[in-house]
């Protein structure tokens, strides 16, 4: 992971879980609404709405070189993130492909979806 163009796009709920099983360092970022993550959201995310996105970046900014793994609920909102971020100058973003839709579906059903 050194080098900088060496991070794919997108990542799967598979790939997220694995990080999270290994301890990995990397941070979770939730861009869904408030209302969305209060429903429910992956333990140990950080919500980060998309609207607000612009006025918070600096929010990130400890975290410009670090890992960042972005959802939303299918995938839609959170691969505009991941491109602005990248954009911005944040080298390592992916978007978890499906949302917490697909991390439902594959890694916990017991989570409500909507």
């Amino acid at each position: 992971m050194s080098d900088e163009t060496s991070v794919p796009i997108e990542t799967t709920c598979l790939e997220v879980q694995n990080l999270q099983k290994q301890n990995a360092e990397f941070l979770l970022l939730d861009c869904r609404e408030q209302n969305e993550f209060d429903f429910v959201h992956i333990p140990g995310a950080t919500l980060l709405p998309m609207s607000e996105i612009q006025q918070r970046v600096g929010e990130l900014e400890p975290q410009r070189q670090n890992h960042i793994i972005v959802y939303c609920h299918h995938g839609g909102r959170s691969m505009r993130v991941t491109q602005w971020l990248r954009e911005q100058g944040f080298p390592k973003v992916q978007n978890m492909a499906g949302g917490i839709n697909a991390w439902a579906q594959d890694i916990d059903p017991s989570m409500p979806t909507y």
